[in-house]
């Protein structure tokens, strides 16, 4: 990515963790945790996991998309059951992004992030995890967050994000609303404190 000085991308933290500052309380993006699915001279693109969609019913989802009768729907397997509806971000809101395990793929459609976490953006994947043979963990997100070109790198710079490295079983955790802290505690931060510090530094 160019900055304005003509440098290009310096490090890339695809696969990782952002983690909102603590001292960002509005927009979009407070207190979210997001998993950074790509990030590249071009831009970045990550899904927040931390954001439940509670309107939003995973098995009535299947419903809506024809992807089983509302009779099915009763008898979803256990896997199916355990898929969290997430709001992944404020970009294309109405498509879904599967974030799973890497045991299963897509040809051509799932891309392998890093330590075990995968995307697919078909309807394939929900196919599979309503009849069962989907990936052992799975949350669909409905939209994306995204960045310009050096634009992520810039937030970065102004203390708008922490970088922590991504854990697995964070992203695939049901208790969502434990997921911003538990976050920060990857990096040994208390949200207290880092609230009260962030204009002291």
């Amino acid at each position: 990515m160019r900055h304005p000085s003509g440098s290009h991308l310096q490090q890339s933290y695809e696969g990782q963790f952002l983690i909102a500052m603590p001292s960002l309380r509005e927009g979009p993006f407070a207190r979210s945790v997001v998993y950074l699915c790509a990030h590249r001279e071009d831009g970045a693109m990550g899904i927040v996991i931390n954001r439940r969609a509670d309107e939003i019913e995973f098995s009535n989802l299947l419903v809506q998309l024809d992807i089983v009768g509302r009779s099915e729907a009763i008898r979803r397997p256990p896997t199916a059951e355990a898929v969290r509806v997430l709001r992944g971000g404020p970009v294309d809101t109405g498509r879904g992004f599967v974030l799973h395990s890497n045991d299963y793929r897509v040809e051509e459609s799932t891309v392998a992030i890093g330590d075990g976490v995968c995307l697919t953006a078909t309807l394939d994947i929900l196919r599979a995890i309503a009849k069962g043979d989907g990936p052992s963990q799975a949350v669909l997100a409905l939209g994306y967050a995204g960045w310009a070109s050096g634009q992520l790198e810039d937030e970065i710079l102004a203390n708008g994000w922490l970088v922590a490295p991504a854990d697995f079983k964070l992203i695939f955790d049901p208790d969502v609303e434990a997921k911003y802290e538990r976050a920060l505690a990857l990096l040994g931060v208390n949200a207290a404190w880092r609230s009260s510090e962030a204009g002291h530094s």
